[in-house]
C-alpha cells in the first residue's frame, strides 16, 4: 500500500513543498510582527534614534504606538462578542 500511495501522490510533492514553505514564511513573519521580544527591541531602537536626533519625537511616538498596538494584538469589538 505504501508504494502505491507514493506513486499516486508523487505529482503532489511540489505542491506540498510550496505549502510547507508558505507555512514556514508565515510563521517567521508572525514571529517578527508579534513576538514581544522583537517589539521591545524595536521600541528601544526608536528611543535610541530619538535620543540621537535621527527621528523627530512625533514620528517616534507614532512608530511606538504602532508597535504597542501590535504587541497588544487586535482589540475585538465588544458589540460583536456575546
Amino acid at each position: 500500500m505504501g508504494l502505491i500511495t507514493a506513486i499516486l501522490t508523487a505529482p503532489l510533492a511540489p505542491v506540498r513543498v510550496v505549502v510547507w514553505a508558505g507555512e514556514l514564511i508565515r510563521d517567521q513573519v508572525n514571529h517578527e510582527l508579534f513576538d514581544p521580544g522583537v517589539i521591545r527591541r524595536q521600541i528601544q531602537q526608536i528611543d535610541e534614534a530619538r535620543a540621537a536626533g535621527r527621528i523627530d519625537p512625533a514620528e517616534a511616538e507614532q512608530r511606538q504606538q504602532e508597535l504597542i498596538s501590535r504587541l497588544l494584538g487586535p482589540v475585538g469589538n465588544p458589540e460583536q462578542e456575546g
